[in-house]
């Protein structure tokens, strides 16, 4: 995808359909749960500037930790068996990604997996749905003032604990999704009218200035 003049919206919703089949038939570094889109794609634009992709996905409760030496070793991270999964890092060792102390990252290996680097898409990651992770990040993005940080409420699921809505694709092929502006979103949620167009305006400025591929990982 060139991101110069923007994603065709068909070719937007194709690489979505993508997505959830790339999620449904290969192993992911974590199990994911739920895919979102949201922003320009949900609210039937056309050029899309950029996909917006929101993950939820689950903490590896059982892991694999007597396999972390291995890989500690063979790769040079730590967490590899805890915190993603082992058959996942042996099956596709070229997308292992680690932060900065050097411990595996679940949301950048997802978006390692699932996205090329050069594609304007940003992946969210996050272990609560959607509609909770909205919430809270109005929360924080709020009390410190950080308002690029908020999540566009105006999301669509397009796929969830192993189930495609077809429905939901249709539609958005169609356009047929209604939303208010970002602004109006805001204020539905709990912003007073002055604080949502000041955010909303922080919001476009920060998504304006991003370029190829990009990712946030959230635990709440």
């Amino acid at each position: 995808m060139d991101d110069s003049d923007g994603i065709d919206r068909s070719a937007a919703v194709a690489r979505l359909s993508r997505l959830v089949e790339t999620i449904e038939s290969e192993v992911m570094p974590v199990p994911v749960r739920e895919l979102w889109t949201y922003g320009d794609v949900a609210l039937g634009l056309d050029p899309v500037s950029r996909l917006d992709v929101y993950l939820t996905k689950d903490l590896l409760f059982h892991g694999e930790g007597e396999r972390e030496a291995d890989f500690r070793e063979s790769h040079g991270v730590e967490g590899v068996g805890k915190t993603v999964r082992a058959a996942w890092a042996e099956q596709f060792p070229e997308y292992v990604r680690a932060n900065a102390n050097g411990h595996v990252a679940p949301e950048k290996c997802l978006a390692a997996h699932l996205v090329d680097d050069d594609e304007p898409i940003h992946v969210e990651v996050c272990n609560a749905s959607f509609e909770d992770n909205v919430t809270q990040r109005l929360r924080g993005a709020t009390a410190r003032g950080n308002y690029e940080q908020i999540l566009d409420p105006r999301g669509v699921c397009l796929w969830a604990e192993g189930t495609r809505s077809e429905t939901a694709f249709s539609k958005l092929q169609e356009g047929e999704f209604v939303f208010p502006t970002l602004g109006e979103a805001l204020t539905m949620i709990g912003m007073d009218d002055d604080e949502a167009a000041e955010a909303a305006d922080a919001m476009a400025a920060y998504r304006a200035n991003q370029e190829g591929a990009t990712v946030r990982g959230d635990v709440v």
